[in-house]
C-alpha cells in the first residue's frame, strides 16, 4: 500500500514570493520522515506541496517534480482531488466536522469517493477507528458528535478519517502541538504502528519527538527573513542527532538558534 516519494528541484511560491527553493529528497515507503527547522523556513509549505494542498492557497504555485512511485503528481491532467486521496493529511489542530457524529466523521471521505452499503461502511469505520487506536474509547458513542471528544481523541478521529480512504502516504503537520503530553504519547505510539502500512511525513518543532518517532530527519533553514527556505540536509535520524554533516544542523539541534 505505501508508496515512495521522489521530489526533485521543487520550489513553491506565494504570488511572486519564493517560499522554498530547489528542494530534492526521497522518502522511502513504510518509514517516518520528520521535517525540523526554525519557524518560517518552509517545512509546512513543503509538506503541503506533497499532496497539492499548497495551490489551494491564494497565489500558491509550484515548480519542480513530485513523483509518487511512477506518477508525477504535478503532471498534465492529474486531478488534485485524486492526489489528496492518495496522499492524506492530518493538520495541526484537530478538525473533526462539528455537526457530524463520530461515525459520520470517519465515513465522510468514503461517502465522497463512492457508494458503499451500510454494512461495508460500518466495517471500514470500525477498522479505521481500531487503526487509530480509538475504537475502544468510542464504540459506544459512535452516534455522538465528534466534537464532544477530548483533544487527543479528536486528533485520533482525524487520523481515522484520513486512513479510512486507504491513502498511500500520510502527511502530519505538527499533529501534537495542541495536545497534552499523554495525548502526544498516544499519537506517537500510533505513528509507530501506522508506518507498517503507510509512508509517513511529519512536521514537528519538538526535537525529542523527531528523535523518538522518525527513521529519517530533514533539516530546513533560511539564510535570512524574507529569503526562501532550503533543505540543508536529510539523513538517518540517529545520524542527524548525533553527527550531522552540516554545522547549521548541529547548531539548531543543540539550541544555538531557532
Amino acid at each position: 500500500m505505501a508508496k515512495r516519494i521522489d521530489v526533485s528541484g521543487l520550489s513553491a511560491y506565494y504570488g511572486s514570493f519564493r517560499a522554498i527553493e530547489d528542494i530534492s529528497m526521497t522518502v522511502e515507503p513504510r518509514t517516518v520522515t520528520a521535517f525540523i527547522g526554525p519557524s518560517g523556513c518552509g517545512k509546512s509549505t513543503f509538506l503541503r506541496t506533497l499532496n497539492r494542498m499548497h495551490e489551494v492557497t491564494s497565489g500558491g504555485r509550484v515548480e519542480g517534480k513530485v513523483m509518487l512511485d511512477d506518477e508525477n503528481l504535478y503532471g498534465p491532467g492529474v486531478d488534485p482531488v485524486a492526489v489528496r486521496r492518495e496522499v492524506g493529511m492530518v493538520f495541526q489542530r484537530p478538525n473533526p466536522f462539528p455537526t457530524m457524529s463520530v461515525f459520520e466523521n470517519v465515513a465522510a471521505g468514503l461517502k465522497l469517493n463512492g457508494s458503499y452499503k451500510k454494512s461495508e461502511l460500518a466495517d471500514i469505520v470500525e477498522k479505521s477507528l481500531k487503526g487509530a487506536n480509538l475504537w475502544n474509547e468510542v464504540k459506544d458513542r459512535l452516534n455522538k458528535p465528534g466534537s464532544g471528544l477530548s483533544g487527543g481523541q479528536q486528533q485520533r478521529l482525524c487520523i481515522a478519517r484520513a486512513i479510512a480512504v486507504e491513502p498511500k502516504v500520510l502527511l502530519m503537520d505538527e499533529p501534537c502541538s495542541a495536545l497534552d503530553p499523554i495525548s502526544t504519547l498516544a499519537i506517537e505510539d500510533l505513528i509507530g504502528e501506522l508506518k507498517e502500512r503507510f509512508t509517513i511525513v511529519i512536521v514537528t518543532h519538538n526535537m525529542q519527538q523527531a528523535a523518538r518517532v522518525s527513521d529519517r530527519t530533514a533539516f530546513f533553514n533560511l539564510a535570512a527573513v524574507g529569503q526562501p527556505g532550503k533543505l540543508i540536509e536529510i539523513d538517518d535520524t540517529e545520524r542527524i542527532f548525533s553527527n550531522p554533516s552540516v554545522q547549521a544542523t548541529e547548531d539548531y539541534i543543540s539550541g544555538r538558534f531557532g
